[in-house]
C-alpha cells in the first residue's frame, strides 16, 4: 500500500533492455521541483514556472556532467494519470541512461515507487475505480486481441457503469425499506409494492448476466490449456504441429518418439491456449518412456480440456479401451479427434471411444477438419453463448465471488419480500457491500494491497 500521499514517487516505466526510448516517471507534489533540479533546458526555460508541457534539454549529475539528452513532459494536477503533478523524462532506452536518470531523481528527493503505486494513486484520487485499475494490468498483459478488447472495455468504464447502476437500484430499494421501518404509521404510499419487487428482479437478472461473463473473462485474461492424449502413433504430434501451423514436434513412425511434454500457445476464438503434446499412453518399455507417460498423465490432470486423438485407420485395442476408461474417470471434458481420415475417409468412431465430445474427423497431414476441431474446442471452452469482449466482462476471482454474493443477497430479498422490512434491509446492505468490493468503495485494505502488488513497479 501507499506509504504517504505526500511523497513524490519515481520509477522506470519502460521494460528493461535496450530500446529507442526509456521513460522515468515521477508523481507527487514535488515532481516538477525534483525534475527541475536535474534538468537543464536547451532554450533556458524554467520548467517549474513555464506553462509549456514539453521541454528539450539534458539531465546532469551532481558534478554538472551531462547524463543524457532528454525530452521532459510535464502534466499538472489534476490533468494527469494520477491526478497529481506528473513528470515523464524520456531518455535513451538503454540500461545505463535509464538507471542514471532514475538515480538522480531519487537523490533529489523522490522515492522509488512500490508496485502499482501510480495506478493506486489514480484510484485513491478518484480518477478511476478498482475495476478500471485492474483493467490497466489486464491491458498490459493481454495476449490476444480479444483479451485486449475486454481490458479496454473495462478500462473505459463499461463494467463500472453497469455495477454502479445496479448499486444505485439497490440503494433506492434500501431507502424505501428503511422508510417503511422508520415511518410505519405515517400516511405514506405503499413503499414495498409489486413495482419494487419487479425492479429488484430486473436488477438481479442484470447482475446474473454480468456474473455469467466471468468464465469467458477469466479465459481471455488467463488463457486455458489443452493436453493432447492418445496411444502411440495415432498422430498426436502431427496434430499438434497442424494446430500450430508449424513443425514444432518431432514426427516419426517409430512408437514412443515423444518422451517429454512439448508446449506452445495458440489462439482459439480470442482465448490464449497452451497446447501440450504428450507421450503416447501405453505400457512403457523403458524408464525414460515411463517418465514420459507419467508426465503425460500429469498434463491431462492439469488441463482444461483433453484432446483425445484416435486413429481412424485401425480398430480399437484393449489398450485403447483401457485408455478411454481412464479418461472417463478424469474430471475433465474430453474431445475426440478422429485422425487420419484422409486414409480412412468416412470411418466411424469405434464403440470404445463413444460418449465423449465430438468426434471431429481430421487429417493432420492435409489439414482437413482443423477449423471444425478448433471451433468445437473453442465452444467447449467458452460455452454456447458467445460473449463479445467489448461488452464488458468480469475477469477476476474476487470480482466473481463478490458478485455471486450480491446475487445471493438479492435472491434472499426476493424470497422473503413480504416479510419483515428489517430483514430485507440486511440483505440489501449485503448486496451493496459486495458490489462495492468490486468497484473499490468497500474493498478491504488487504485485498487492495494484494491487487496492486501484482502490478509492475512503473505502472
Amino acid at each position: 500500500m501507499i506509504q504517504s500521499p505526500e511523497d513524490t514517487i519515481a520509477a522506470v516505466s519502460t521494460p528493461p533492455g535496450e530500446g529507442g526510448i526509456g521513460i522515468v516517471r515521477l508523481s507527487g507534489p514535488d515532481a516538477v521541483a525534483v525534475a527541475a533540479r536535474i534538468f537543464v533546458s536547451s532554450t533556458r526555460r524554467d520548467v517549474a514556472r513555464d506553462s509549456r508541457r514539453v521541454f528539450h534539454g539534458h539531465i546532469r549529475d551532481a558534478q554538472g556532467g551531462m547524463i543524457d539528452e532528454v525530452l521532459l513532459h510535464v502534466m499538472r494536477a489534476p490533468h494527469s494519470y494520477t491526478r497529481e503533478d506528473v513528470v515523464e523524462i524520456n531518455c535513451h532506452g538503454g540500461a545505463g541512461p535509464v538507471a542514471a536518470v532514475l538515480n538522480e531523481v531519487l537523490r533529489h528527493g523522490a522515492r522509488l515507487a512500490q508496485p502499482g503505486e501510480f495506478t493506486l494513486r489514480a484510484f485513491l484520487n478518484g480518477r478511476i475505480d478498482l475495476v478500471q485499475a485492474e483493467a490497466v494490468a489486464d491491458h498490459i498483459r493481454a495476449r490476444t486481441n480479444a483479451g485486449l478488447r475486454a481490458a479496454a472495455a473495462a478500462a473505459s468504464g463499461a463494467v463500472s457503469k453497469e455495477l454502479h447502476a445496479m448499486a444505485a437500484e439497490l440503494a433506492d430499494a434500501l431507502a424505501r425499506v428503511e422508510a417503511s421501518v422508520d415511518f410505519p404509521d405515517d400516511d405514506l404510499p405503499e413503499l414495498l409494492d409489486e413495482s419494487l419487487r419487479q425492479r429488484l428482479e430486473n436488477t438481479r437478472a442484470r447482475m446474473q448476466a454480468l456474473l455469467d461473463t466471468a468464465e469467458a473473462g477469466r479465459l481471455y485474461r488467463e488463457g486455458a490449456s489443452i493436453a493432447i492424449a492418445g496411444r502411440p502413433n495415432v498422430g498426436k504430434s502431427s496434430l499438434f504441429n497442424a494446430l500450430l501451423r508449424d513443425a514444432r514436434a518431432i514426427v516419426s513412425a517409430q512408437p514412443g518418439t515423444t518422451r517429454d511434454r512439448i508446449e506452445e500457445t495458440i489462439t482459439l476464438s480470442g482465448v490464449p491456449v497452451r497446447l501440450v503434446d504428450t507421450a503416447g499412453l501405453r505400457q512403457a518399455n523403458d524408464e525414460v518412456e515411463r517418465i514420459g507417460v507419467s508426465i503425460a498423465r500429469e498434463a491431462m490432470q492439469a488441463a482444461d480440456i483433453i484432446l483425445f486423438v484416435v486413429d481412424a485407420t485401425s480398430p480399437a485395442t484393449n489398450a485403447d479401451v483401457a485408455l478411454a476408461e481412464e479418461l472417463r474417470g478424469l474430471d475433465r471434458p474430453v474431445w475426440i479427434a478422429l485422425n487420419k481420415t484422409d486414409i480412412a475417409r468416412g470411418a466411424a468412431l469405434p464403440p470404445a471411444f463413444q460418449g465423449f465430445h465430438g468426434p471431429t474427423p481430421v487429417s493432420a497431414l492435409t489439414g482437413e477438419g482443423l477449423e471444425s476441431l478448433e471451433k468445437g474446442l473453442a465452444g467447449l471452452l467458452l460455452g454456447d453463448a458467445h460473449v463479445a469482449p467489448e461488452q464488458g466482462l468480469i475477469s477476476r476471482a474476487h470480482q466473481r465471488d463478490s458478485l455471486h454474493r450480491a446475487v445471493e443477497a438479492v435472491e434472499r430479498t426476493l424470497a422473503r419480500f413480504g416479510d419483515s422490512p428489517e430483514l430485507l434491509g440486511i440483505d440489501l446492505r449485503d448486496a451493496i457491500q459486495a458490489i462495492g468490493e468490486i468497484t473499490g468503495e468497500t474493498t478491504p485494505d488487504d485485498l487492495l494491497a494484494r491487487i496492486f502488488s501484482t502490478f509492475c513497479i512503473g505502472k
